[in-house]
């Protein structure tokens, strides 16, 4: 971690960030709550008294823990933020008035030149070239020195913005391919994708790959299909080569990418082997009697979500099925929308540039929920319901998953899925509670097995879309059998996407009044009070 001694001397910037202040020391106040694994430790190595200089011809050696050390004890081995209250010079924070416990924290670094490009993320290497049943040739790369969505750290892109002349001077971006996809940073390792990201596969054992846009209320629809799985036996074989495996479905945060969909409560999947359902590793007969997915198989996947607002009442333990709407399909927008706090400090890791966020991790009710242990007056849990003494146990009303084969209705595979907004949904200890940053709802997910590929389809193009009403709109019978509408995901990821707009903008102007810049008019960056407003910010870069 850079200190005031080794920082270098800031590169120029362009004219529009000519007031910009050079880069500072980091000081206690600031320092990240956790440690992760690109910044295990920030602290600067201490220095001997003043008077005992003259008495040592060296200065003492800081010992430092190894990171196996650091990572064992957790939260121990780094400075927890004292005061997550942000200091403000001159006029309050606009959170500050009502809500200074919800201000987002301050890790930013003043940009260098470069931070203005465009992303480049990591490098890709040819690995190998597969051919499909009908034969069709994927080219598949493996992506290299580049960072991956674990420990409990989420990783997205970030560019320098001159129109963000505060303390933020970053907002997010995306990478080539751009729209719906899935993700280099939120993939297992020996994950290999094509040129489109829309294809992956592995050598390896199961691994699972997420898609960068995730649904938290209304009905969405995706595709999967099956490049390469379990074939059909051909004339004079006696069963099907089985060599090869796909699991698709929705995944939450939660989930482990180093293992199938559906492998715990934090995702709901479907097996290639005979169809079946799995959750928590249980699978279950789903499919019709001699209906199975071959190699070339569309699976069509439709999750049906609660509107936010009905969902945070029954995280908040108020809601109540006799008076609440029981469904409440689409998204209402109110005055109660959600209040987004993002905590990521922009760091730079092998010439690429990542907000790191601190990701959703496990709870103990739900690996208990995965492995039952003897409670309850029957000698078991109590099965989760939307009133759930627990807030990660309870369920969505009217919630569903629906899966299609070959644009044929297969059924509803899932019902009352588990809520995820918070407190159901939890940042690793030393976080602060009870924080939503948006990146929170269900995923498309693909696991793949041994040479097993698929390729995904957000639309709005599909290959076997469901039927349609008169007014040209995917329909889809819901569960009351009252009808609704499903969109296609990548309507979802345009949404999602003005959100990140949104939400950068509101970091930028909560921390321009933290800074004492005052309201619009007063000076801004220009008055001399304004600059004396920008002491206490402090940045974060970790470099090649």
């Amino acid at each position: 971690m850079a200190t005031e001694s080794d920082t270098p001397k800031h590169e120029p910037t362009p004219t529009p960030l000519g007031s910009i202040p050079q880069k500072r020391a980091l000081d206690d106040d600031h320092s990240p709550a956790v440690s992760s694994p690109l910044n295990p430790d920030n602290r600067a190595t201490e220095q001997p008294p003043a008077d005992e200089a003259p008495h040592r011809t060296k200065s003492a050696r800081a010992k430092k823990d190894t990171f196996k050390k650091r990572e064992a004890k957790g939260t121990d081995s780094v400075r927890a933020t004292p005061d997550p209250k942000p200091r403000s010079v001159g006029f309050k924070s606009l959170k500050e008035s009502h809500d200074a416990e919800l201000s987002p924290l301050r890790f930013v670094a003043p940009p260098k030149q470069t931070d203005f490009e465009l992303s480049r993320g990591p490098v890709l290497i040819p690995h190998h070239k597969a051919t499909t049943e009908d034969g069709e040739a994927i080219e598949f790369f493996e992506p290299t020195e580049g960072v991956a969505n674990k420990r409990n750290f989420r990783y997205s892109h970030y560019i320098g913005d001159p129109l963000f002349p505060s303390m933020l001077y970053y907002r997010q971006t995306e990478l080539e391919p751009y729209g719906p996809k899935l993700t280099y940073e939120d993939a297992a390792s020996h994950i290999f994708f094509d040129s489109t990201c829309r294809q992956v596969t592995t050598d390896k054992g199961f691994r699972m790959a997420r898609a960068n846009v995730g649904v938290r209320e209304g009905r969405w629809y995706w595709e999967c299909k099956i490049k390469q799985g379990i074939r059909k036996a051909k004339d004079g074989e006696s069963k099907a080569q089985t060599s090869n495996h796909v699991r698709m479905g929705w995944a939450r945060r939660e989930a482990s990418l180093e293992a199938p969909v559906g492998y715990d409560a934090y995702s709901y999947g479907i097996r290639d082997v005979t169809g079946e359902k799995v959750w928590m590793s249980r699978p279950k007969d789903f499919f019709p009697p001699g209906e199975t997915i071959h190699e070339g198989d569309v699976i069509g996947l439709e999750i049906q979500l609660p509107s936010e607002r009905l969902h945070r009442r029954v995280m908040a333990g108020t809601y109540n099925p006799a008076v609440d709407p029981h469904e409440e399909l689409q998204p209402k927008r109110t005055a109660s929308a959600a209040n987004i706090v993002r905590e990521r400090p922009a760091i730079r890791h092998k010439a690429n540039n990542y907000f790191e966020n601190i990701d959703y991790s496990s709870t103990k009710e739900l690996e208990d929920l995965m492995n039952p242990s003897p409670l309850g007056p029957n000698g078991a849990m109590e099965a989760p319901n939307p009133l759930h003494a627990s807030p990660s146990l309870r369920t969505l009303p009217n919630s569903s998953i629906r899966l299609y084969k070959n644009g044929k209705l297969m059924g509803t595979a899932f019902e009352d899925l588990l809520g995820f907004l918070p407190p159901a949904s939890k940042q690793q200890q030393g976080a602060r509670d009870g924080l939503d940053d948006g990146s929170l709802g269900y995923y498309p997910a693909v696991s793949v097995f041994r040479g097993g590929a698929a390729e995904v389809n957000f639309g709005p193009d599909f290959w076997y879309p469901p039927p349609k009403s008169t007014n040209g709109d995917m329909e889809i019978e819901s569960n009351g059998g009252t009808g609704g509408v499903a969109r296609p995901l990548s309507e979802r990821f345009e949404e999602q996407v003005a959100e990140d707009v949104v939400w950068d903008i509101v970091d930028e102007v909560d921390f321009w009044m933290q800074d004492g810049q005052g309201p619009p008019g007063s000076g801004g960056m220009a008055s001399g009070s304004a600059k004396a407003g920008l002491t206490h910010g402090r940045g974060i870069a970790q470099d090649d």
